[in-house]
């Protein structure tokens, strides 16, 4: 149960890397562009997934769905879609909102891999990933929303 974590890792890596150097620089940070970095790099991880793991994806969807494989591919290009938008500024809070569209979207399929227990990343664990997954999704909504798509003029300052 490995995934969780690295997309957890990549979620907060630039933004405390970023903290680290610009208290040794005594710069100011901006939170928004560390944060969409983040966003931005587990997205990428996401596409990945959509393409290295397909097969493992399409069973994480019910049989009646038509073009399951086609499906994971076309999800997989948006989220790299989103990924690549999340490290420009003028579309990061777009692509953000887009990213929270597609985790709220998105989690049926996680709901419905947990409870036949099919699929990647720990869904094969049954309904109990839920306990993990649920609560992995409300902080990747809560990062976008409060951090890359809610207006703020917050910046950490050299003290």
């Amino acid at each position: 149960m490995v995934t969780p974590i690295i997309i957890l890792l990549l979620l907060i890596g630039p933004l405390a890397i970023s903290y680290l150097f610009s208290k040794t620089q005594k710069q100011p940070l901006n939170i928004r562009k560390f944060a969409c970095w983040g966003l931005g790099l587990a997205y990428l991880f996401f596409f990945i997934g959509h393409f290295v793991k397909a097969q493992g994806m399409v069973e994480m969807l019910p049989p009646w769905v038509p073009f399951r494989l086609t499906l994971i591919y076309l999800t997989g290009v948006l989220e790299l879609a989103i990924g690549i938008a999340l490290f420009i500024p003028k579309l990061q809070r777009f692509a953000a909102r887009l990213a929270v569209i597609v985790f709220v979207v998105f989690f049926p399929a996680n709901i419905y891999a947990a409870v036949n227990g099919v699929g990647l990343g720990g869904h094969q664990w049954g309904p109990i990933y839920l306990l993990i997954r649920g609560p992995l999704q409300v902080i990747l909504i809560s990062w976008a929303y409060f951090l890359c798509i809610k207006p703020t003029q917050v910046q950490w300052n050299k003290t």
